[in-house]
């Protein structure tokens, strides 16, 4: 069961790009001893949540891959005393820096092991992270003195947009005095999204089906998430853009009903790429949609599809397999 189906919002791998920023380096300075780091006090609200940092957290736990992965980007590596909860391969760029942090547990740690951690700062993907049912919500860890962070796509309040993508890398940015990393960054992810959009000027938008997983119904992408966003700038229309969360359940009869072109299959955990597709081809109350009729596939790893720093280049690496034509 996939953790976004759990938190009810929520292989082989593509050609990867590399990250826009070098990744591993050592932190931006806090300012001399006994002064305020440069751009503290800084003060966020995320998901509801008002706090205030006097200095950057200096130990750090990572609940799933791709908040990891921000913080390796940003050059945080150092911060982090443990991480959690892989959905899939590590870009190879980040593999050095991942493989220096403790992994405390394969999906999430309970309490009592965060607690020994001895952390200032617990960041979370999902909203699972922070589960009430594990004694480990955002109060409880702040009554432990322990300040939180739960990636944006886990509270939208009007969906998720890739300006969303970019409020994330700032705001973690500002949290860990790296700002000009963050800003950096931005920067490029910008000119990554301009350079693939020129490149589909004139196509014509497919539709798709999103298959995360599901048997009994289709787990897929709603229009509340970030993988939305990517479907569209890659030229494509998903066809369950008015399911009103990031992720969630749809009858067979509905992807049925509603034709689509290409389905783009989320590449992650146990079960392979190649037993989704033989799930769907194989399954005759799919036969008479296009794509299965065509065998018109797209892949995608689960962390390009998340909200995180893999997501400007995702949408290049998707269109490049819905419009192929485009590259020619």
């Amino acid at each position: 069961m996939s953790l976004r189906r759990h938190a009810l919002i929520p292989a082989a791998l593509l050609p990867l790009l590399l990250p826009l920023a070098a990744c591993g380096s050592t932190p931006e300075p806090a300012g001399r001893t006994g002064a305020p780091a440069a751009g503290f006090p800084y003060t966020v609200t995320n998901c509801g949540v008002k706090t205030t940092f006097e200095a950057p957290p200096k130990r750090v736990v990572t609940m799933n891959q791709h908040v990891t992965e921000i913080m390796i980007e940003l050059g945080l590596t150092k911060s982090l005393v443990g991480t959690a909860w892989l959905d899939d391969a590590v870009l190879p760029a980040y593999r050095k820096a991942y493989d220096s942090v403790p992994v405390v547990a394969e999906e999430y740690p309970s309490k009592e092991k965060l607690l020994s951690l001895n952390p200032d700062f617990v960041y979370g993907g999902y909203t699972s992270a922070f589960a009430a049912k594990d004694g480990r919500t955002r109060d409880d860890l702040a009554d432990a003195g322990i300040d939180t962070r739960l990636n944006l796509e886990s509270c939208p309040e009007d969906g998720t947009s890739m300006d969303d993508v970019f409020r994330e890398i700032n705001e973690v940015g500002r949290t860990f005095g790296v700002a000009g990393r963050a800003a950096k960054w931005t920067t490029g992810a910008r000119a990554t999204l301009a350079t693939t959009a020129a490149g589909l000027k004139g196509v014509k938008p497919v539709s798709v089906f999103v298959y995360d997983s599901g048997d009994k119904t289709a787990f897929t992408a709603g229009g509340a998430g970030i993988g939305n966003e990517l479907i569209e700038r890659a030229g494509g229309r998903n066809v369950f853009a008015d399911l009103d969360k990031p992720f969630g359940d749809a009858t067979w009869e509905q992807v049925v009903a509603r034709k689509p072109e290409t389905i783009v299959i989320y590449d992650y955990g146990s079960t392979t790429v190649a037993q989704k597709k033989k799930r769907l081809l194989e399954d005759p109350v799919l036969k008479d949609v296009p794509a299965i009729r065509n065998k018109r596939f797209a892949v995608l790893p689960l962390s390009d599809a998340v909200l995180g720093v893999r997501a400007p280049a995702a949408v290049g690496r998707l269109a490049s397999q819905l419009h192929p034509e485009a590259g020619e």
